[in-house]
């Protein structure tokens, strides 16, 4: 089985008196990661799955006497798919409150619902965490550094989810499975997505668009709508956990943009499930945007599962000078460029070197990428 890095985090939180609630997609492993971990304690645990119709008429609008007989002898509570019922905050509550010798895991697929629904009930009284599909690192640690890089290429076309990792033979679709998934089970029940096919335009215009800034108006008129709804849609795919937003780096340089924002996807595979391109990375045009994705997206799993709150950006000049990723870590600036191709010598813009002196700059390419991806520091 491979190990998920937040384990032993997790573990390291049981029975601190909070409940635990884990935030991620659909088939990123949340399910697996916590009944590995309970298994692991003393005791039986009770299973709760929000999607269970019974289930979500007993725990909504509950009260403790209730949840008491709901919850037995039973010192480890898990309830999957929290976001589908009604109040959840509330009985989450209760549970941590009433009940100081359980604890109680929730996760969701859904941050826009189920974090709504926990945060202001849950004030102090819980611990979040965030389960990505598979990361580079590890991959790394399940079967070595060699193997894995060996691997990389066909990642940058397939991802890490799981269920791809673990069945290289259905690839292509589970891969066209799990992006429907995305899309129709989670969004498509939310009262703002009233319009599907609006949405598989979107997503495929983003997956075009990787890599580049994108305009919400452009994409407005590439998807016939309007900025508004194009602007709304995003936001709701990268709470989704689709996609995530990077901002432009701006701060005391007269020409930087202000207001630019690229667009990446959390997993390559369902970038590339969403455009159904799914070449060889040596026969493709896009595969320096893809590249990049990759890389960023590695890197956000690594600097979260390393609890470090480093800021990232892009930056560019009205010159289109330009910087792939800075990273922000307590006023320590890091600037990286990426390039697919051999190592080759990168002037990174004069405009960026002597208006944040001081600042470290680095070129990540597939020869080094294991220092980028491996190393939080």
């Amino acid at each position: 089985m491979i190990k998920r890095s937040l384990q032993k985090t997790i573990e390291s939180k049981l029975f601190k008196g909070k409940a635990i609630l884990v935030f991620g997609p659909r088939q990123a492993g949340k399910s697996t990661l916590i009944e590995t971990l309970i298994k692991d304690q003393d005791g039986e645990w009770l299973y709760l799955n929000g999607d269970d119709a019974e289930v979500r008429e007993h725990l909504t609008n509950t009260s403790a006497t209730r949840l008491r007989t709901i919850i037995g002898n039973h010192k480890l509570v898990f309830i999957e798919e929290a976001q589908r019922i009604e109040n959840i905050g509330l009985t989450l509550k209760i549970c941590t409150d009433q009940f100081r010798d359980v604890q109680v895991i929730a996760t969701g697929s859904s941050a826009f619902e189920l974090s709504g629904k926990v945060n202001e009930p849950l004030t102090g009284r819980k611990y979040e965490f965030m389960l990505y599909p598979l990361s580079f690192a590890e991959m790394v640690a399940h079967h070595g550094l060699i193997k894995e890089k060996g691997l990389m290429e066909h990642r940058m076309v397939y991802g890490y989810y799981p269920e791809i990792v673990t069945k290289p033979d259905e690839e292509k679709t589970l891969l066209k499975l799990l992006a429907d998934s995305y899309l129709y089970k989670d969004l498509l029940m939310l009262e703002q997505v009233k319009k599907p096919l609006l949405l598989d335009k979107l997503l495929k215009a983003l997956a075009l668009q990787l890599g580049s800034e994108v305009s919400y108006n452009e994409l407005a008129q590439t998807v016939g709508a309007d900025k508004e709804t194009v602007e709304k849609y995003i936001d709701l795919l990268e709470k989704a956990f689709v996609v995530f937003r990077l901002p432009a780096f701006n701060r005391n340089v007269r020409n930087e943009i202000k207001k630019g924002k690229k667009v990446y996807f959390y997993d390559c595979g369902i970038r590339n499930a969403a455009i159904g391109g799914f070449k060889s990375v040596h026969t493709r045009t896009d595969v320096g945007a893809l590249w990049e994705n990759f890389v960023i997206s590695e890197r956000i799993k690594l600097l979260r599962y390393n609890d470090i709150d480093a800021r990232q950006y892009f930056w560019r000049t009205t010159q289109q000078q330009e910087i792939d990723l800075i990273e922000d870590h307590e006023e320590k600036l890091k600037a990286f460029e990426f390039k697919w191709g051999k190592a080759m010598k990168v002037r990174f813009p004069q405009t960026f070197t002597e208006h944040y002196s001081g600042s470290e700059t680095y070129v990540v390419s597939p020869a080094n990428v294991e220092e980028f991806l491996l190393t939080s520091a």
